[in-house]
């Protein structure tokens, strides 16, 4: 099936163009310790390249509330003003920090659907278990670590010591690293970034089996869109820290804070597309990289719809009529 099956779709390597350009000015300033800088030079680049993009797009997940943001604000209307309307999840850099330090497994990210198809979840925190598809419909986030361990093991044909668990490096994951440990499993822990450890699940050959413990409830949307076009679970629970945030999510209609969401609660579109650029290099991707008169970047672009799932290698020139030397 063709995207001009669909009239008024956004072609999917200009929803790319977006990520590549948040990618591309948030790498410039890989290591320079300053994340506040490389994060606006992603929400800049991205907004401004959504102008370019045939779409009538809502922000459902973005860089906060309106008087928290310049742009990319949720409710901001993006988009050229042609073409299909959609709502839109973004989040420009994931992993400032990681830029910042030049660590690994920072990306550019972004995630479209038909009105309504993306959970408006609020600025608080999620738990959260992130499985591949084997162990999908099997786990349970109420049940205890070892159990769903064993299980997500006996789905890849493996023992519980050759799994590896990406768990945030937070104090308050004390006692769930505990656990993991002493079921035997191995652990990566990582400074930031779950949402790129969660899409790696999905993968074969990351070497990242699962993704436990509590990071960002938007990131969870996110991770949810891409894991609903690889067949992927995400099995999650809003963590609240005061009544601020209580109060500002049941105006956007969480009523019940016990509840937990599946990936189709997250991402209940049926016209769902997950696109990211990586930054800097990861397991998944790899970061941006600079040549002369030029820059190379690596994407992937999911599409439910048509059940395609697209790694792009892009060489971008300064001077279309002069191309630099190309490289495989």
């Amino acid at each position: 099936m063709s995207e001009a099956i669909h009239p008024g779709r956004t072609p999917g390597l200009e929803l790319v163009a977006i990520t590549e350009a948040a990618a591309i000015a948030s790498a410039h300033w890989l290591g320079h310790g300053d994340n506040r800088r490389a994060d606006q030079a992603a929400v800049e680049a991205m907004r401004k390249a959504m102008d370019e993009v045939p779409f009538r797009g809502t922000i459902v997940i973005g860089e906060g509330e309106r008087d928290e943001a310049p742009m990319l604000y949720i409710g901001e209307k993006v988009g050229r003003g042609d073409g299909s309307e959609v709502d839109i999840a973004v989040d420009p850099l994931e992993g400032t920090n990681l830029v910042a330090r030049g660590q690994a497994n920072s990306t550019a990210v972004l995630a479209v659907s038909e009105q309504g198809g993306l959970l408006h979840a609020p600025d608080t925190y999620m738990e959260k278990l992130v499985v591949g598809p084997p162990a999908k419909g099997k786990v349970d986030l109420d049940r205890p670590v070892a159990e769903n361990l064993k299980i997500i093991a006996d789905s890849l044909n493996r023992e519980v010591h050759d799994l590896a668990v990406v768990i945030l490096d937070r104090p308050r994951h004390e006692k769930l690293i505990h656990d993991v440990r002493q079921a035997g499993a191995r652990i990566k822990l990582i400074p930031d970034g779950d949402l790129t450890a969660a899409i790696s699940v999905a993968v074969a050959g990351t070497q990242v089996h699962a993704v436990m413990g509590t990071g960002g409830a938007p990131e969870g949307v996110l991770a949810a869109a891409a894991l609903r076009c690889f067949g992927a679970e995400i099995l999650a629970r809003l963590r609240f820290r005061n009544e601020e945030e209580r109060d500002r999510a049941r105006k956007m209609g969480v009523t019940d804070e016990k509840r937990i969401y599946r990936t189709e609660d997250l991402a209940s579109g049926k016209d769902i597309r997950f696109v990211a650029t990586g930054v800097t290099d990861g397991e998944l991707l790899q970061g941006v990289r600079f040549f002369a008169h030029g820059v190379r970047t690596h994407s992937i672009l999911a599409d439910s719809v048509h059940g395609r799932i697209r790694f792009l290698d892009t060489q971008h020139f300064e001077d279309p009529a002069r191309p630099p030397i190309i490289r495989l």
